[in-house]
């Protein structure tokens, strides 16, 4: 979790350039004792390869990998521009986040962040906020809606209907879903059969969200197959979505493919349609901004719909056409990411998304 204290918040300041900007955070992250004073080089270089902004009125200057060994403890700073900063030619930064990151901590920095990009009711107020606590609760997403989660269990090894249910209960609560009476009242109900080998408990919670569990064997509850099972936390109607897709991938006999690696994706799109592919990131860093701003780069040069999913992640399926969805996809290294798309130039959509990432999606392929 982004955590941030109130002397990490520069509030009202002002500069002339990107730079001096960049100079500034890179002071502060250097006063906290985060980083050694070499860090700026690092930071002003990696904006040379590849501009930070965001979208939203955000940027987030970090250092690069070469500059990783002057991180002392992976922090941030954030410096609140009210008069804005052009950060790249036509986006005017107003808050500018200076990461300091270890290793791959910063993806789950940008990863928490994404629930403000595209909030313009959030952008104006970053810009306008006079006090710290204002911006911390905006960007720890402290005042934002809850929206509907998704959590996996696969190959669980249960010996029959009953244990997999309890360990998605159990998963739901340690995500903080609910408590012992919410998995205590799962255990007594009678989950659902809705066919193809897939059932479905539902709950109320406290936090609307979905948990997929497989079991590492087949199971059977009487006659039935048991090859997937969904649990339905419910806090308000936000889950009603994901529903209606249940009916449809029934109706298209596609409820089976909810067992398989692009489930949570189902869940969320309905029956497939298009053409699908799985590529493998090999970038060592995983999808930081600039394979990430390379990656919906070469999606936008096309006219199809294109969706991913990170099969190693939260399985949700994004727009790949949109940056501030692809880092929240948080990928790391070694995860796979299965892209649908759909539209007269999907295949070749396709194509040139695995060619991108196998060549490095800009930072060279691994030898």
């Amino acid at each position: 979790m982004l955590k941030l204290a109130r002397q990490q918040i520069l509030l009202g300041q002002s500069v002339g350039t990107k730079a001096e900007a960049i100079t500034l955070l890179a002071n502060k992250l250097t006063e906290a004792g985060l980083v050694e004073a070499g860090y700026v080089d690092g930071m002003l270089a990696r904006e040379a390869q590849h501009a930070t902004y965001l979208g939203s009125g955000i940027a987030i200057p970090h250092g690069t990998t070469d500059t990783r060994h002057l991180v002392k403890s992976t922090g941030v700073m954030v410096a609140q521009f009210p008069q804005g900063i052009e950060w790249d030619e036509g986006q005017v930064a107003y808050v500018a986040i200076g990461i300091a990151a270890k290793s791959d901590e910063h993806l789950g920095i940008l990863r928490q962040l994404t629930h403000v990009l595209g909030d313009e009711q959030a952008a104006q107020t970053l810009r306008t906020a006079t006090d710290a606590d204002t911006i911390i609760n905006i960007l720890t997403g402290a005042t934002e809606a809850k929206e509907v989660q998704y959590l996996t269990l696969a190959d669980f090894p249960a010996d029959d209907r009953d244990q997999l249910l309890l360990g998605a209960a159990a998963r739901a609560k340690s995500a903080g879903w609910g408590d012992a009476a919410m998995v205590s009242a799962l255990l007594a109900s009678d989950p659902a059969y809705l066919g193809e080998g897939v059932w479905l408990a539902r709950t109320q919670a406290a936090q609307t969200g979905w948990v997929l569990a497989t079991p590492s064997t087949a199971l059977s509850a009487g006659e039935l197959p048991v090859s997937a099972l969904l649990l339905l936390c419910a806090s308000d109607a936000s889950h009603l979505p994901q529903l209606e897709n249940l009916a449809k991938l029934a109706a298209a006999s596609q409820l089976a493919t909810l067992a398989g690696s692009e489930g949570l994706a189902m869940l969320q799109a309905g029956p497939a349609t298009g053409l699908s592919d799985t590529f493998t990131i090999i970038n060592p860093h995983g999808l930081h901004a600039r394979p990430g701003a390379m990656l919906v780069k070469v999606a936008k040069e096309y006219e199809s719909d294109i969706r991913v999913a990170n099969l190693d992640g939260s399985g949700e399926a994004v727009s790949a056409k949109s940056l501030m969805k692809v880092i929240g996809l948080g990928v790391k290294c070694g995860h796979r990411l299965a892209f649908r798309a759909e539209g007269p130039d999907a295949e070749a959509a396709l194509q040139g998304i695995g060619a991108a990432i196998a060549a490095g999606l800009g930072e060279g392929a691994r030898s």
